[in-house]
């Protein structure tokens, strides 16, 4: 009983001192706003007597216009915005909306920082025509004409449910995009296979088979021919094998599968047909995002029961510690799955492509949201043609057990880290028997799959890693063409962390790691080639169990 008064009396002090700190918190950013529109008030003078207007701060797109800065009013404007702005984040990040917010629950505190965000930048005078200096000129200029081409682009998107980022009908699958020449070799209820045309006289041994995520079309590897990473491959002498899934529609066995399904008729059906048609025991096997997660249960189920040995493993943008899941938990909780899974149901058991593709917007709202709106709607002008963009807005249906699975086993229980915890068909998953060589990529700006999660499977296999960090979010760092001469990327041969080891944190990592310029494609290229074999005659494409069935890039990439 003693010792129940003495943690009462403790936490007592914890919210205490948290309040007091939270209060101090909002009395510093409240004194630093209050200097910073004083020297604003001065500057704002100094201006009206003939002084230059100072250069905007870099970096913030929406205040770009030169407007911005050579009127004074909308100077003034756009100066308090930011300064308002950066108070009340500043308050919110000491907790001091809700007194002690940060120590009465850690959770509570960064969904109040991440929503106030949203609310400031929601609250941008660029996101209103009656404050964009930039709306008011078009507005001007065209005679009324912008905002009355804005309102049909406005009534059409809401015919669609979703922003429209890219022109409708600006790119066609298997004529702008996804055209590397290819045969589908097998289809299931889940899957089409895609065997690629190689285009060397010789070809790597160990096949590849890629597992891309079923959230999207599997074509973000294959966009256009200058930066498909598909086509690369097929170039640098590999038979390549992709998975494309079904988009699944009402009445669809897909929409009756679960994560072990998934494993099942995906990859480990794949897996059996590139063994047939190229004659090799092994592959080498990759995965994107959801596709990556796919591959860890894979490669553990396989490493407990022992029916094949993969070759190597490769993951792109891939979540491994889902502790650090970034902000995507603001919308991954016991309430907000619940919610998700009755409207599941309601839809016909599963997950509508935009609901995910509006999550992952919120994410990165003042480009992926505001922007669109601002440009779309306000200044009545049409998105450029972009080819990510166009992929991104080509959403898929996604099964209700596969989501809940996903999201209760994965992303609230982070049970894969727990040896024994996930089980695939009564068989328990450790992913510390996976060792097989690893290579993992992320990006260092990734707002859906955090690097510093994703650096986590160097301690949870049991083979060697090869880890790179390449400069970019989830798209860019991945699909970065060495032709295009961009970004960077970070490499290290810092050794592997153990299970338990806190020793070898990212940071650590990051510290020690060497930067090197462009893309990191030929680096993974050489390092497959170590792990494929001999060079030898490449494949037929099919064989007589697996006769060609269409033309690459398939039906399932069609259906809407």
């Amino acid at each position: 009983m003693t010792g129940d008064w003495v943690s009462a009396w403790q936490q007592a002090l914890e919210l205490t001192t948290g309040s007091m700190a939270g209060v101090a918190q909002a009395q510093q950013a409240t004194w630093t706003a209050a200097t910073r529109y004083m020297e604003l008030m001065g500057s704002s003078y100094a201006r009206l007597l003939g002084q230059p207007a100072p250069e905007p701060p870099a970096g913030d797109k929406r205040f770009a216009d030169r407007a911005w800065r050579e009127n004074l009013a909308f100077d003034v404007l756009r100066q308090s915005y930011l300064i308002g702005a950066q108070w009340l984040l500043d308050v919110a990040d000491g907790g001091a909306i809700i007194d002690g917010a940060r120590e009465v629950s850690p959770e509570l505190d960064k969904r109040l920082r991440f929503w106030t965000q949203q609310a400031v930048d929601a609250l941008s005078p660029a996101n209103f025509a009656l404050t964009n200096p930039e709306v008011l000129q078009e507005s001007f200029r065209t005679g009324g004409q912008s905002l009355m081409r804005g309102m049909q682009n406005y009534l059409s998107d809401l015919q669609k449910g979703q922003v429209s980022m890219v022109p409708e009908g600006s790119f066609q699958v298997g004529k702008d995009l996804a055209v590397t020449p290819g045969q589908v070799v097998y289809r299931n209820d889940l899957i089409e296979l895609i065997q690629y045309t190689p285009t060397t006289a010789q070809v790597q041994a160990v096949p590849i088979l890629i597992v891309p995520p079923w959230v999207n079309k599997y074509y973000v590897m294959d966009l256009r021919p200058e930066n498909s990473l598909f086509k690369y491959l097929v170039d640098s002498g590999f038979t390549l094998f992709a998975i494309s899934w079904k988009n699944p529609a009402p009445g669809d066995a897909a929409l009756e599968m679960d994560l072990a399904d998934y494993m099942e008729h995906g990859p480990l059906a794949a897996l059996s047909v590139v063994q047939s048609i190229t004659g090799q025991e092994t592959a080498n096997l990759a995965g994107y995002c959801a596709g990556g997660i796919l591959l860890q249960v894979t490669l553990a189920y396989l490493a407990a029961t022992g029916v094949c040995t993969p070759n190597s493993a490769t993951f792109f943008a891939t979540h491994a510690d889902y502790a650090q899941i970034g902000d995507l938990e603001m919308f991954i909780s016991e309430p907000e799955v619940r919610l998700l899974e009755l409207l599941m149901q309601a839809s016909g058991g599963y997950l509508d492509g935009r609901n995910l593709a509006a999550t992952f917007n919120i994410l990165r709202a003042n480009d992926l949201l505001w922007h669109f709106v601002v440009h779309n709607y306000l200044l009545g002008q049409e998105p450029p043609a972009f080819d990510l963009l166009y992929w991104n807005s080509d959403g898929t249906r996604v099964p209700a057990p596969l989501h809940s699975t996903l999201l209760r086993e994965l992303f609230l229980g982070n049970k894969l880290k727990e040896p024994g915890e996930v089980s695939i068909r009564g068989v328990g998953l450790d992913t510390r028997r996976v060792t097989v060589p690893t290579y993992v990529v992320a990006g260092s700006t990734d707002h859906i799959v955090p690097w510093q999660g994703a650096f986590d499977i160097r301690r949870q296999v049991g083979g060697p890693v090869r880890f790179v960090l390449a400069e970019s979010g989830h798209i860019a760092a991945i699909i970065n063409p060495p032709a295009a001469r961009k970004r960077c990327y970070w490499t290290s041969d810092s050794p592997r962390a153990q299970s338990g080891d806190d020793t070898d944190s990212p940071a650590k990592w990051l510290a020690g790691a060497t930067q090197q310029e462009g893309s990191w494609w030929p680096d993974w290229i050489g390092w497959l080639k170590e792990h494929s074999g001999e060079l030898v005659p490449p494949p037929a494409v099919g064989n007589a169990d697996y006769p060609p069935l269409a033309a690459a890039p398939g039906t399932y990439v069609m259906e809407k």
